[in-house]
């Protein structure tokens, strides 16, 4: 049965570990809502310039950029996201669990699959399972800058144009809620054309200035930046949101445990009193006797 002293020195480590999830929890939440605001500021141009180029890529006609190419499959380049660092509930372990599936299926279709990564997490995550990574990109987890995606964007683009990869899929988290991410698979590259929607520029003979090859080599890629550098920070958006409901939980179940080992405390504290008083009375009656 363990004594008053070792309750004791257990409530203090409760309580000590306690302090650091609560202060883990207020930096999180600081670091969140710089993230959410970029993420929310990105969001509607992304998706709109996504969209546009979408739908002028149906009105063109012949390779305008080698990036609007679309080839027979053969080889498949999956991207995943993930973070640098844990203590975020299942964050990063539902997102490598659906990129390893989705690599999975590829390669039973007869697909050849390269992989690339971003995060230590998906980094080692493949190590240990002695997989290979194409290219990785680690330390930029909480400090995301456009920076990075340019440097992601280029090497991507140039295994695309160089036909290493036909295809290139982005696997990452998307920030629905404090509580609520969503794993996200879309096809990054190439970006075929799409059918006309009512959100999505109609398909018209658009006169272009001064070419549309020369408007087309310079939107498309940056287009491959922007779609890359939402994608990152959707992803720590939703990082520092796990971040901070795993650190609350955490402080939650260690006042819960701070409560019971006190509750175990008093009674141990309660027994013991008793006993000694007992041991007195016992004496008292001896001596009497």
């Amino acid at each position: 049965m363990a004594t008053l002293r070792d309750i004791k020195r257990r409530i203090k480590a409760v309580q000590s570990t306690s302090k650091i999830t609560k202060a883990m929890k207020m930096v999180a939440a600081a670091k969140f809502r710089k993230a959410q605001q970029r993420m929310f500021e990105l969001r509607p141009y992304a998706e709109r310039m996504n969209a546009i180029l979408a739908g002028l890529a149906g009105s063109l006609e012949g390779e305008v950029h080698p990036l609007l190419a679309v080839r027979p499959r053969k080889n498949v380049e999956v991207f995943v996201i993930t973070s640098d660092r844990g203590l975020c509930s299942a964050f990063n372990t539902n997102i490598l669990k659906a990129a390893t599936q989705h690599i999975a299926e590829l390669r039973a279709e007869g697909f050849e699959v390269t992989i690339s990564a971003v995060g230590r997490k998906a980094k080692d995550y493949f190590k240990r399972r002695n997989v290979e990574l194409r290219n990785s990109w680690t330390g930029i987890s909480g400090k995301i800058s456009y920076a990075n995606a340019q440097e992601i964007a280029a090497d991507i683009i140039e295994s695309y144009t160089n036909e290493t990869v036909d295809e290139v899929i982005v696997v990452y988290n998307e920030f629905k809620s404090v509580v609520a991410q969503k794993i996200t698979i879309t096809r990054l590259l190439p970006l075929a054309p799409i059918a006309a929607a009512d959100d999505v520029l109609p398909v018209f003979n658009f006169i272009y200035e001064p070419t549309k090859e020369e408007i087309f080599s310079r939107l498309v890629p940056k287009n491959v930046e922007i779609q890359i550098f939402r994608a990152l920070l959707e992803s720590q958006a939703s990082e520092e949101a796990a971040r901070m409901s795993a650190m609350e939980n955490a402080t939650k179940s260690a006042n819960e445990m701070i409560l019971k080992l006190s509750l175990q405390y008093n009674k141990a504290r309660q027994a013991t009193i008793t006993k000694e008083l007992m041991d007195i009375v016992g004496g008292v009656e001896a001596l009497k006797g």
